[in-house]
């Protein structure tokens, strides 16, 4: 199939690139469901840990079929709530060691089901998202800039969306604050017909590496003290908030029966909570909040 190929190629492309920075090796687990599981399937989940730059660096494919499709996929569907499906794609999250360095978050996929009357009905989602601890304008600039450029051939329309979807999405309701710097963002996309909203999916997984590797390579080496480590593992607790509270992806898998260990791989191995932390005035933890967290047009 077209669409598996171009999903565990990807995964090798971006593992291959990260393994080459960080130094270390991804440990690839293979894994399929067994019979009788609510859902059938396979899927490679690969997982750098300890390393030198990546803390934890997860990128997993999946392809899994079930006889009904749960309420996270459908919201936008009523009427395939209930349908047999299809899900394929890629999803990674890497945290870096150094507070410096932003994590960064990518997930390509495509959703079929068939409907009651035998039609098959694909759509495709994704996109990818930049969270810094300590935030950089030329960073911010330089992602939003690739995601624009990803976008370009399929409508002047889809970066402005997609970008406001984004901000839209990745926000935490019960903190009232953004969980990064945003992106770009679509889901149930099917408007430019199946061959065209795969290109545009495959087009924005294409991008990850150009976005996310130059400025690793840029935050990579700057010093840093135990104080950054304390507020970095400070803001991965929002980033562990979001992805449980109120991420679909993380729904879907859990409501369909997934594998639980690869759905919960962008979990960072270390994050912390303080009561009402509150940065000091002026102090670079503060300009996160005040000058990053906020929607704004960066290119």
């Amino acid at each position: 199939m077209v669409q598996r190929a171009y999903f565990t190629g990807l995964q090798d492309r971006i593992t291959t690139a990260i393994a080459a920075v960080d130094g270390g090796e991804f440990v690839s687990d293979a894994w399929e469901k067994a019979p009788g599981e609510p859902l059938q399937g396979n899927g490679v989940t690969r997982i750098l840990e300890g390393g030198a730059v990546f803390e934890r660096a997860g990128c997993g494919f999946s392809q899994v079929r079930g006889p009904k499709l749960p309420p996270s996929a459908t919201q936008h569907r009523p009427e395939l709530n209930g349908s047999p499906f299809e899900a394929m794609g890629v999803s990674l999250v890497f945290h870096p060691r150094n507070p410096y360095v932003p994590t960064v978050h990518m997930n390509v996929r495509m959703l079929a089901a068939t409907s009651a009357s035998g039609e098959v009905v694909r759509w495709f989602g994704g996109g990818m998202d930049l969270t810094p601890y300590y935030g950089f304008d030329e960073d911010a600039v330089h992602f939003h800039q690739t995601c624009k450029d990803a976008l370009a051939g399929f409508g002047d329309d889809k970066y402005p969306r997609f970008k406001k979807w984004c901000d839209e999405y990745f926000f935490l309701k019960h903190r009232n604050e953004p969980r990064g710097v945003g992106g770009i963002f679509f889901d149930d996309f099917s408007e430019l017909g199946p061959e065209g909203s795969f290109a545009m999916m495959q087009s924005v997984g294409d991008a990850l590496l150009q976005a996310y590797l130059p400025i690793v390579e840029r935050r990579k080496n700057i010093a840093y003290t135990q104080r950054e480590r304390d507020f970095q593992l400070y803001r991965r607790g929002r980033y562990v908030e979001f992805n449980l509270v109120w991420d679909r992806g993380t729904h879907f898998g859990l409501q369909s029966g997934g594998r639980t260990e690869s759905i919960l791989l962008s979990m960072p191995p270390l994050a912390s909570w303080s009561y009402q932390q509150v940065p000091a005035q002026g102090s670079p933890e503060a300009a996160l909040t005040g000058h990053f967290l906020t929607a704004r047009d960066w290119v």
